[in-house]
């Protein structure tokens, strides 16, 4: 297991770890990450979410018998509220059993191993281990030694990849933009630490987005070697001009040392995204955040809360596109 903390930057954005994410059959068994999800994939769990999807406030949520008898264990060692929540939701609307684990609350804080952690969990019948990790590499560490009958999700991985964040992102835009193939999609604020931006990156490019931008300071962007293909803008106006998406990112001040944090007014000065600075982007364009903004700081309150913002279209598909990729992983083993 990497002993490296959460900080080590060192491994690539697309960090596959020698994981097979599908079965011999060409089923999708595990999803770490959207590097090598084959496009007509993507565009298959989009459309079951998009069955999953009810208006908010005017439907009851969608509800199935997909995953009866399916035992769904969601291991977390991070502070999450909207990943956790909208997996354990999407997991009981499919009628799963749900179990939550806080991993700094259990064994693993006496010295159990995260192997003998899923090995217990293996032993009391789980079949799905959703995992959230701030070290890279433990979730293909788990991939490669779970029994055959075993999916492993991410929920979050370190700053490498957040699969299902880049499938409901992908999905908020296809409600609105309704296709790829013509959009700019400008993702803004702290790339290098982002987990979320590097997930975005992967299934837009693999949709076809002809213009994809990142938007940073100098010290936020990524390493060359990484976001091939993406613009590289260092203000806001050259960034977002004519943009159809603007997705803000949050400062990931956990990944970063004291020195390297980025002063909140300073940062908010020229980076903050203010009615004003949206103006530049297309009339129509639709603003996204993954969450928990940092109001005041990536963004204005009267941005987020205004007619061009998508967040709370965001936390609603999160629910759809996790109950796709839970019935997605288990539709072959549910059916034997």
């Amino acid at each position: 297991m990497n002993s490296g903390s959460s900080a080590d930057l060192s491994l690539p954005a697309t960090y596959p770890g020698g994981v097979n994410q599908f079965r011999s059959d060409g089923s999708l068994r595990h999803l770490l990450t959207l590097e090598g999800v084959p496009t007509s994939m993507i565009i298959g769990l989009l459309d079951t979410a998009q069955g999953f999807v009810r208006k908010i406030g005017k439907q009851r949520p969608a509800l199935s018998q997909a995953l009866h008898g399916v035992t769904v264990a969601n291991l977390f060692t991070e502070p999450s509220t909207r990943t956790r929540v909208s997996f354990e939701l999407a997991a009981k609307r499919l009628g799963a059993d749900v179990v939550n684990l806080e991993l700094q609350l259990s064994s693993r804080v006496k010295g159990e191993s995260m192997l003998d952690t899923v090995c217990t969990l293996e032993a009391l019948h789980v079949d799905v281990l959703v995992i959230r990790e701030s070290e890279p590499g433990v979730l293909a560490l788990v991939a490669n030694n779970v029994a055959p009958h075993v999916s492993v999700l991410s929920a979050g991985e370190a700053h490498i990849s957040h699969p299902t964040q880049g499938l409901l992102d992908a999905l908020t835009v296809r409600q609105y933009k309704k296709r790829f193939d013509n959009l700019a999609i400008a993702i803004v604020g702290d790339i290098q630490h982002s987990r979320v931006a590097r997930s975005a990156y992967q299934v837009f490019r693999a949709l076809g987005v002809p213009d994809l931008r990142i938007v940073a300071p100098p010290a936020l962007m990524p390493k060359p070697d990484e976001f091939t293909g993406c613009s590289r803008h260092a203000t806001l106006k050259a960034g977002l001009k004519d943009a159809d998406v603007v997705m803000m990112l949050r400062i990931q001040k956990e990944r970063m040392t004291h020195a390297s944090l980025p002063d909140a007014d300073r940062y908010f000065s020229k980076y903050g995204l203010t009615p004003e600075r949206l103006a530049v982007a297309k009339p129509d364009a639709i603003v996204m955040h993954p969450q928990p903004m940092n109001r005041g700081i990536e963004i204005a309150s009267d941005v987020a809360d205004g007619t061009q913002s998508v967040i709370r279209d965001q936390v609603s598909n999160g629910v759809a596109v996790r109950m796709a990729v839970l019935q997605t992983v288990m539709e072959r083993v549910t059916a034997e």
